[in-house]
């Protein structure tokens, strides 16, 4: 018989109050009758009733205390007082079998398993239902393939782990300790009407149809999962996410409830996630040392329902994200408390209702990024059908594995410094992805960016624009307008047809392996007499493997990714990966061999080398300016190498270089520029220079200006000449802000001819890892350009740390 609707009343007390919301009509004074509704209500009572199904007794006819168990694995006692039931375990892990698995009201379950794991399973027909208290000293697993419910009295608290589920796991392997694959074709549920608290642990509640909490679960240390599948891995994990479900079993996970840890996973495989908005509804992730606050809510082929508040911080109160990931959406009075929210369907259709959501969620100061991915055959598209405006700085992206569409009525504005990406083609597949703006978009009252990226084989309609006129970039971001249209460079064939359009404006639309190509990979605009004029944006991809070897004579012409970049170009964002760039004579740098333009965030590692004028690691020579770059390649030629540039008469500003630096008889170097006439600022060298002629720690001939620099570069050849600290020679202008570290370049001279510098700037390697050892123009700190961190023997600059 079924339990009537006063038995299952009585069974889940106040419980029940949590979804009352979501109403059960009492057609028969008999029987629970369900709204055909089809509702997480129906889903959470209907699976209740399932659970608590007998053959021919009542639920409530099962013991208020568990009874008939024996240790099947490992050893300890049992041992029953009044209404208690106490366990001891004497081995690190045990596992118990039980005929039955209840604990009444007002009755206890404590087990003293030290540190160690306990394994509980029900080999009987009826369910598990916590109406009293359960607790451990370690971690405890509940499982039951007839379901388990902790009812609105029941409180469960456990110093490790708690496991509740109604899956089962092999006796060998959960005794070895390793990964466990939870397996099982119950249709039973898992629901939590109650508390559960795991002071030192997570608790993970798994089912293969329906997973429940209208209580509480609390969690501060650990992660709380609740999933169903029809097979969940549960592994260890310090940082990130430790069940992994496989779907077959299209079961939904509902909270209507207050769950509380350092990360949350609402999982359903190929069914649906509910996290609703109850008078308790919460979820609250709020991380660790070693877990960023993260929450995930996941049914890959199912529906998200989203109406909870959803908030997630890191440990230190700043960063947090919020994944939802979707076949299908509902995100009505969604509200999310993160620094991101990222949100994960195959397309994605604003209408009035998500773009108001999406609207409140930016102002409230969370950044959103919308992913449409194609999946299950859809078009991979966002179509914004609805206006869409907010205050403040929160950024805005939506991308599209196909195309971006806004439509006629639609209106996209921000009053503040947010950002809006719209990017066509995400996965960079150059499938034609198009940019369509039939509306608006107005950042007029805004002093953030909007870029727009499309396929090269794609189009690009701006529709209505309109732009602050007063908007001026930001320090270091080498932005040149406020709103930047980018083609897609989505492939080597399609980096090579930048020198088709040397004015163009581009953007990498991934990472680019330059192994083995076709043909050889010609440096971008390599006999142009402009060079590259245009803006090329890496937004943080990478090149790899890029080899470029030119026996180019006449008109010795530079030789990098970039042959040379034009006095108006850009190059902003982009890493250049173990490459191998050489020429006989021209200048030579990985991602330049000349630039008269600016260069802002970028990086390269690998080798640069000619016979003639000289090598840097990101530069061969710069006449324009470089922002926050660095380099950790290896430069050499008979000419003048840097680490950074071999030779600057422009500006170089907070950027550095870690690599080796000096090649050939008559070759000299610097660690960060081998001659410098022009001006580097906040700047340093942490590789080793090696040249057989002439060497400097910072730069090799100084006839420009040094300001709040340092070197800690390793003096590293055979034979003289002997460096100097910060130069070897200077007629310029160093101030008594820089210094370099006398132990590792072995030099108490600083400048070795020319204007000297204090023989005080010269700081032994202890001194160089303390603060105090620079002079009041340095700032260290969270909002300063220095930082020391643990463990490092020099300072590094704080733009490094945040990327």
């Amino acid at each position: 018989m079924k339990i009537d609707a006063h038995q299952l009343y009585l069974l889940v007390g106040e419980g029940m109050h949590t979804f009352e919301h979501l109403p059960v009509p009492m057609r028969n004074p008999g029987a629970v009758v369900i709204d055909s509704r089809h509702t997480p209500c129906f889903r959470m009572l209907s699976a209740i009733l399932c659970a608590l199904s007998v053959h021919g007794t009542s639920a409530l006819a099962a013991g208020p205390m568990p009874n008939g168990g024996q240790f099947v694995a490992g050893a300890g006692t049992i041992s029953s007082s009044g209404a208690g039931l106490n366990i001891t375990q004497s081995t690190p892990r045990a596992i118990i079998d039980w005929r039955s698995f209840s604990i009444g009201n007002r009755n206890s379950v404590s087990v003293n398993n030290s540190t160690g794991a306990t394994l509980s399973r029900v080999t009987g027909t009826t369910p598990s239902v916590i109406e009293g208290r359960l607790s451990a000293t370690g971690s405890f697993y509940l499982l039951n393939p007839q379901g388990v419910l902790i009812g609105a009295n029941g409180v469960v608290t456990t110093g490790g782990r708690f496991v509740a589920s109604t899956l089962d796991v092999g006796n060998d392997a959960f005794m070895s300790g390793g990964p466990l694959t939870l397996t099982g074709s119950s249709d039973g549920a898992v629901v939590n009407l109650g508390k559960i608290n795991s002071s030192g642990g997570d608790v993970f509640l798994i089912s293969r149809k329906l997973t429940a909490n209208g209580g509480s679960i609390l969690a501060p240390n650990g992660t709380v999962e609740l999933a169903t599948g029809a097979q969940v891995l549960l592994k260890d994990s310090a940082s990130g996410l430790q069940v992994f479900v496989q779907a077959g079993s299209q079961g939904d996970v509902v909270n209507n409830g207050t769950i509380r840890a350092a990360q949350i996973d609402l999982e359903a495989a190929d069914g649906n996630v509910f996290a609703l908005a109850g008078k308790r509804g919460e979820l609250r992730a709020t991380g660790t040392a070693t877990r960023d606050g993260h929450v995930w809510l996941v049914a890959e082929s199912g529906a998200v329902h989203q109406q909870a508040l959803v908030v997630a911080t890191n440990a230190d109160g700043s960063g947090g994200t919020v994944d939802t990931n979707a076949n299908a959406l509902q995100l009505d009075d969604a509200r999310v408390s993160a620094a991101q929210w990222n949100v994960r369907t195959p397309e994605f259709n604003a209408d009035r209702h998500n773009a108001q959501t999406l609207s409140t969620n930016l102002t409230s100061g969370t950044s959103v990024t919308v992913d449409a991915t194609g999946a299950n055959g859809s078009s991979g598209d966002i179509n914004m059908l609805s206006t869409l405006r907010w205050r403040g700085d929160a950024s805005l992206t939506l991308n599209a594995s196909r195309s971006v569409t806004l439509s006629p009525v639609t209106t996209i504005a921000n009053k503040g410094a947010g950002r809006l990406t719209l990017r066509a083609d995400a996965i960079g597949t150059d499938n034609g992805g198009s940019i369509t703006n039939r509306g608006t978009i107005d950042w007029s009252k805004s002093t953030g960016v909007v870029s727009a990226l499309y396929d090269m084989n794609g189009t690009y309609a701006p529709g209505t624009i309109r732009s602050n006129a007063t908007w001026l970039a930001a320090p270091y971001s080498g932005f040149k307008t406020q709103v930047t249209a980018y083609q897609l460079v989505n492939s080597m064939e399609d980096l090579s047809k930048v020198s088709l359009n040397l004015s163009g404006i581009y953007a990498l639309g991934r990472d680019l392996d330059a192994s083995r190509p076709s043909t050889p990979f010609e440096p971008i605009g390599l006999l142009s007499q402009t060079g590259f004029v245009g803006q090329f944006d890496g937004f943080g991809h990478a090149i790899k493997n890029l080899d470029i070897s030119l026996n180019l004579e006449d008109g010795l012409p530079p030789t990098g990714l970039f042959a040379t970049i034009g006095q108006l170009g850009t190059v902003r964002n982009l890493e250049v990966l173990d490459a191998s760039v050489a020429d006989l004579y021209g200048p030579v740098g990985i991602l330049t061999g000349r630039s008269d333009g600016l260069i802002s965030y970028a990086f390269t590692s690998g080798s640069s080398n000619n016979f003639g004028s000289g090598a840097g690691g990101l530069v061969g020579i710069n006449t324009g300016v470089i922002l926050r770059s660095g380099s950790s390649a290896s430069a050499g030629s008979n000419g003048t190498n840097g680490g950074l540039a071999g030779l600057n008469s422009g500006t170089i500003i907070q950027s550095y270089a870690t690599g080796y630096v000096g090649d050939g008889s008559r070759s000299s170097a610097g660690g960060l520029v081998g001659d410098n006439s022009g001006l580097i600022r906040q700047s340093y060298s942490a590789g080793q220079v090696a040249a057989l002629q002439s060497n400097g720690g910072l730069v090799d001939s100084n006839e420009g200006t040094i300001q709040e620099s340092f070197a800690a570069t390793v003096f590293n050849t055979y034979m003289p000449p002997i460096p100097g600290g910060i130069a070897a020679s200077n007629t310029g202008r160093i101030a008594n802000d820089v210094y370099w570290d006398t132990q590792k370049i072995g030099q108490t001279m600083g400048v070795r001819t020319g204007t000297a510098v204090p023989n005080e700037n010269g700081l032994t390697t202890a001194q160089m890892s303390m603060k105090a050892s620079f002079g009041p123009t340095w700032s260290f700190g969270k909002h300063g350009t220095w930082v020391i961190p643990l463990g490092y023997d020099h300072p590094i600059l704080q733009w490094q740390l945040a990327n």
